[in-house]
């Protein structure tokens, strides 16, 4: 099965209607992230088919959950500017610890009508993110680099992060990015009761969802963080 048939089909069994254009991009992202591993070792994972189950379906497993989690809704989290008043504003996401802009860039491909932010340190990463956004054109995307406790707080109506951190020190070091109502959406694998039974003071779960990714048979959960 060609690359494009293993996409076609992971994205019905999402239930997720991508255009031809945004599944190219997909596509494109695959091929460029092979060609810069060759390099530059930005993931463990290489072959194509497993870049598309691994990186591209698990990313995009996160988009049916999103009506569960509230994150779909019209934006509420940052008070309209001036400038803003009186017409809907993009959702501001971010994607901590981002790697080789995963899940951001998947997520920013399919649905671009968000304002996806990268943070990352490793410099050869955001090098690697920066090219992605020229070449795949997603103008909707922001790379940073810099460590994610350094960055400027109350910015984000989501942060998200994939195999990033414990919760607990996810809470610790971007708990300051969501902005008044804004959560922390963490992508894990089993589902982590032992690091929520040691989340700080302060924070909460507001709900574990059981994730779904064609092709994979490990478990993945998202587990969506609040202030208490």
């Amino acid at each position: 099965m060609s690359a494009a048939d293993q996409l076609q089909e992971g994205l019905a069994a999402l239930a997720l209607d991508l255009s031809a254009e945004m599944q190219s991009r997909l596509l494109a992202y695959v091929a460029l992230l092979q060609k810069w591993n060759r390099t530059y070792n930005l993931t463990a994972i290489r072959e194509e088919r497993e870049i598309v189950t691994q990186h591209l379906l698990d990313s995009l497993s996160l988009l049916p959950a999103l009506p569960a989690t509230v994150l779909a809704d019209p934006p509420g989290g940052i008070p309209a500017t001036p400038s803003e008043a009186g017409e809907s504003r993009r959702r501001r996401w971010a994607d901590v610890g981002s790697g080789a802009g995963l899940p951001g860039i998947p997520l920013a491909i399919a649905r671009p009508d968000l304002d996806m932010t990268l943070i990352e340190a490793v410099e050869k990463k955001t090098a690697f993110q920066r090219q992605a956004k020229i070449e795949l054109g997603l103008t909707n995307i922001t790379v940073i680099g810099g460590r994610v406790e350094d960055q400027t707080g109350g910015q984000f109506d989501a942060v998200v992060s994939r195999a990033f951190a414990e919760l607990a020190d996810f809470v610790r070091l971007a708990g300051h990015l969501p902005a008044q109502n804004g959560r922390l959406y963490a992508m894990k694998g089993l589902a982590p009761e032992d690091e929520i039974r040691r989340l700080p003071p302060g924070w909460a779960v507001l709900e574990r969802v059981k994730l779904r990714v064609p092709g994979m048979d490990a478990q993945r959960h998202l587990i969506v963080l609040e202030r208490a």
